[in-house]
């Protein structure tokens, strides 16, 4: 009992390393994740969305505290493992930053909630994804089953899910006039992460420093690891990716457009292939002659 404890929560030398990017065990747990994450966002957002507003923001209460609570427990277990540790825990990755603006959009009303919640909504989804699938480094380092890749995928997907459930239970605006504050907290924390990670020499907050095994290798990759140009890259890549996000959003959910587009697309194709070929001799003939009869009654006889 005691070895697995050990095991579990990573005290002591000589531990098992993970076992590695993307084997079966880091899908599988991907897997969980995911369903549970989509399925409750589905299930409580359909649930309350003809819901009063306060019954719709428990469900984010709930979801901000227990990411901050997993979070919370994490640090504390690795200040008694080394207090000087710490320094890797601070809340500087981009998906971090909703252990504040979650909490931020459940506990608050106004115009801070709403631009909380699109924060929420446009990083949270992200966060889930890359803290999940696109976490290699993770799964390399520590075994899939053991304390810190648990607590990472739990609060990873309690983002994802806190963004999916705002947008199911009709809770997000997404305007426009609300991206630039969302660009300006990203900014922010985007800056006091470079800092933090330039002094220490040793953290990669938001990745700006190197890819280490994530998805960002590819920028690492078009820019040779620059360190001037692959960290202006990545967080332009933040800016890039919250337009997008905001624009679809507002194409397909709030106008609609796209979803009027391909329905008529879809429409008109099943329109085609339901009318038979022989069929359209008779057609064109019918209707000439309709505009023919047409044209003979709109006539004046010749007698008067």
């Amino acid at each position: 009992m005691v070895e697995f404890f050990n095991w579990f929560f990573r005290f002591g030398d000589g531990l098992p390393s993970g076992e590695g990017a993307y084997s079966w065990q880091h899908i599988v747990c991907v897997c969980v994740y995911m369903t549970a994450m989509v399925g409750l966002a589905v299930l409580l957002g359909l649930l309350n969305r003809k819901k009063e507003d306060k019954k719709k923001n428990l469900v984010l209460i709930w979801a901000a505290i227990l990411i901050d609570g997993f979070e919370l427990i994490k640090i504390i277990i690795t200040g008694v493992q080394d207090v000087t540790g710490l320094i890797n825990v601070l809340p500087l990755f981009l998906c971090s930053i909703q252990l504040i603006t979650l909490p931020v959009a459940a506990f608050t009303r106004g115009r801070v909630k709403d631009i909380a919640l699109d924060f929420v909504v446009v990083f949270g989804i992200l966060g889930a994804i890359t803290g999940t699938v696109g976490a290699a480094q993770n799964y390399a380092a520590y075994p899939a089953l053991s304390w810190p890749n648990i607590v990472s995928g739990i609060t990873h997907s309690i983002s994802g899910f806190a963004s999916l459930y705002i947008i199911i239970s009709g809770m997000a605006t997404l305007h426009w006039k609300n991206a630039p504050f969302s660009l300006a907290i990203m900014a922010v924390f985007a800056v006091i992460a470079y800092v933090v990670n330039v002094v220490t020499g040793t953290t990669n907050y938001m990745f700006l420093m190197s890819h280490d095994g994530t998805p960002y290798s590819i920028v690492w990759e078009m820019t040779a690891g620059n360190p001037v140009a692959y960290p202006i890259i990545v967080v332009l890549l933040f800016v890039a990716y919250l337009a997008v996000f905001v624009f679809v959003y507002q194409e397909i959910v709030t106008k609609g457009k796209i979803c009027r587009w391909i329905g008529g697309k879809i429409v008109r194709l099943f329109s085609k292939k339901q009318t038979s070929p022989t069929a359209e001799p008779c057609e064109e003939k019918s209707a000439e002659s309709e505009v023919v009869e047409e044209a003979a009654a709109t006539e004046t006889p010749a007698e008067e």
